[in-house]
Formats: structure tokens, sequence, C-alpha cells
């Protein structure tokens, strides 16, 4: 099963990463205050990075570095080079939930 690791960026500029099987779908439970308990006190503005994973625990191993070992920095680094590729996938997704 598919599993996505995403970046969102809040409100107040911060970076949260996390993993989900419908990221859109996880998506608006962070914008409803239904999610993690970091966007509940830092509200979503938008994904800004979205990766593909065929299992969970390689989205899960990605997630952990991402968090982990990039600084802010290279975090925004990593965004800016996918940029059309996040795009890409994150408009089959709107297309697949329509």
């Amino acid at each position: 099963m598919r599993y996505y690791l995403y970046i969102l960026k809040t409100i107040d500029e911060k970076l949260y990463c996390g993993i989900a099987k419908n990221p859109l779908e996880r998506y608006q439970k962070h914008v409803l205050g239904l999610g993690a308990k970091y966007t509940k006190a830092h509200r979503p503005k938008e994904i800004v990075y979205i990766k593909i994973f065929e299992d969970k625990n390689s989205a899960l191993k990605e997630e952990y570095r991402i968090k982990h070992t990039l600084s802010r920095e290279k975090k925004f680094e990593l965004i800016k080079k996918a940029n059309f590729e996040t795009k890409g996938i994150l408009e089959g997704l709107r297309e697949e939930n329509n």
C-alpha cells in the first residue's frame, strides 16, 4: 500500500513533516485542528512537499531522516528542488479524490 511523506508550511512559516495514506484528507484534519498536536498550535497553510513510498516503513525512515538530520535550510532546499514534482503529485491526488 502506498504511503505519502508530506511537509506542511504553517501560517507562521514553520515546517511540519508527516506520513499518511491519504495526504489530502490528513491535511484537512490538520487544518481543522484534528491532526497532530504541533499543527494545533501552528496551523497549516499549504502542503509544500510530497513524496510517494511503496510501504510504510520506507516512508517512516524518510520522515525520520528529514526530521532529525536536515537543518531548516536543507529542508527548504529539498522543498525547492521538488517543487514541480510536488505540484504534479498533488494535482493527481486531487483528481483521484474528485
